[in-house]
């Protein structure tokens, strides 16, 4: 059996903040409760005892099924201190447990009457209840808060999304019909709370039918109906997402410049690329002044993907009539969209023009060359942004790599050249036997295709002291086959390792 120690130097008030509210606790010498009833502060601010917190999560864990007068006994024999901070700290030993943390819960009350339980202690317990899937206790948990008054937003958070994910979509209704009676008025803001913590962990179903049952008691807004467009757009169901917008128009609501934006980028994604101009299209007769950087950059950078590179200029142009300064995001989509027509001249006159050019400037570059397959040009650029200040990512080395050695990597009789040895052998060397086993099975078996090479992987495995030595010897092999271009990506690479260590002498000395 393992119990799973915790740091147990962190207070409990840096948890719960800076709270004006005195807290009395049952201690077992007169002596104790006279100091913590003149200096209540000791208390929050003394540390759990390890050994006191280890025993009692043992004795929950051993004996958790037993009979309660036997685990009330072993318990009190433990003579430790109960405090909110001590609660805690059990239940965070029982993260997906409920049973032990339920136990100790009851013993609590049984044992220490006056334990002044939070907030903060019972969204912490019915949290773990939730993800232990034990719905009638996590029920009866919320009664009983709601009883004692100690519901906040999170409680409400936790409980409309663990009933959501067990399509308890009744009990999601009755919680607001619960609270109320409890007096925690219905609430338009906090509705809206909800909504958004559903939409976020992709149960926008369920947040619909919450905000249609409740109606009746809550009369949704424009925010709310936002709030579900997003969320079925996130998911990818344009025909509930296009359902609520016409809703929201009937009930007098104008979506929000992100919600358009939202429904735009959705309606490209799926490739409905008329729809989404109309919307745009929508938007400049109705709402001029709504129009900003942000949809101008979002039609621009689909125009160009699609190749439309005249329409994205014409866009382009309006956005400067009305005075709007382009950004470089902006300016890299036009970049990528000339040089994916071709026309690379323009492409860098439109470059030299930028003022102060950043990472999405020399992006759109690279890659817009990299697919005129002019690699080596490509590199041209990446040395001078480095030249330049401009530090380089993880996606620039591997958009350099692709462009480099393809999708499957480079193949070739020196291993030192043969870049599936190299990732093997990195595999190897941080302890993935099993996974660079398969990855040569599936090479070695001409009759399956070889998977792309994954470059962010090898990058990863590669990024400590070793890897240092490893592209320095690699980059010296490059060079001498003739690879000068791919042996400068590396070893800036080996010389800007992404280790923790690295990076905090970079931040410190920055």
């Amino acid at each position: 059996m393992l119990i799973r120690r915790l740091n147990l130097a962190k207070p409990l008030t840096t948890i719960l903040g800076d709270q004006n509210h005195h807290f009395r606790f049952l201690t077992t010498t007169a002596e104790s409760t006279h100091t913590q009833l003149t200096n209540p502060t000791t208390t929050l601010t003394s540390p759990v005892n390890p050994s006191h917190l280890l025993r009692v999560c043992t004795i929950l864990y051993q004996q958790q099924n037993s009979s309660e007068s036997r685990l009330h006994s072993s318990l009190s024999s433990c003579n430790f201190h109960l405090t909110q901070e001590f609660f805690l700290q059990v239940c965070n030993n029982f993260p997906l447990s409920w049973r032990p943390v339920h136990l100790f819960f009851l013993y609590a009350e049984k044992a220490h009457p006056r334990f002044p339980h939070s907030t903060l202690t019972f969204n912490k317990m019915v949290d773990i209840i939730g993800k232990s899937r034990n719905i009638d206790l996590f029920w009866r948990v919320l009664e009983e808060m709601g009883r004692r008054r100690l519901v906040n937003d999170k409680t409400f958070k936790i409980a409309l999304k663990t009933l959501a994910q067990v399509r308890e979509l009744n009990k999601c209704v009755n919680f607001f019909h619960l609270m109320n009676s409890c007096g925690f008025e219905y609430s338009l803001e906090r509705l809206n709370m909800v909504v958004q913590t559903l939409c976020e962990t992709s149960l926008v179903e369920e947040a619909k039918y919450l905000v249609l049952k409740l109606k009746e008691w809550i009369e949704p807004n424009g925010v709310t109906y936002g709030l579900l467009i997003k969320g079925f757009c996130n998911v990818g169901d344009l025909i509930e997402a296009s359902k609520l917008w016409n809703l929201m128009i009937d009930q007098g609501f104008e979506p929000g410049i992100d919600v358009v934006e939202k429904m735009m980028e959705t309606f490209f994604k799926k490739n409905k690329y008329d729809e989404a101009l109309k919307v745009f299209q929508m938007m400049r007769v109705k709402r001029m002044d709504d129009l900003g950087m942000s949809t101008y950059r979002l039609v621009i950078e689909w125009m160009c993907k699609r190749g439309k590179v005249t329409q994205a200029y014409v866009v382009f142009e309006e956005m400067l009539k009305r005075r709007i300064q382009p950004d470089n995001l902006t300016l890299s989509c036009i970049i990528y969209g000339l040089l994916a027509r071709g026309r690379i001249r323009e492409a860098y006159v439109v470059v030299n023009g930028i003022e102060k050019p950043d990472i999405s400037v020399y992006h759109g570059l690279i890659k817009g060359l990299l697919r005129l397959r002019k690699a080596s040009e490509a590199t041209q650029v990446f040395r001078e942004m480095i030249k330049r200040g401009c530090e380089p990512t993880m996606h620039t080395y591997i958009m350099l790599l692709q462009g480099h050695m393809g999708k499957r990597g480079r193949k070739g009789t020196d291993p030192l050249v043969n870049f599936d040895t190299i990732f093997v052998g990195g595999l190897v060397k941080t302890g993935k036997s099993l996974e660079a086993a398969k990855y040569v099975e599936r090479v070695m078996d001409r009759g399956v295709e070889v998977p792309r090479f994954d470059y962010n992987k090898f990058l990863h495995y590669y990024s400590n002291e070793e890897g240092v030595v490893m592209f320095e010897e690699v980059g010296k092999k490059l060079r001498e086959v003739g690879l000068v271009d791919l042996a400068d990506i590396l070893q800036r690479y080996g010389e800007k390792m992404a280790t923790r260590e690295r990076r905090r002498i970079r931040a410190v000395e920055t």
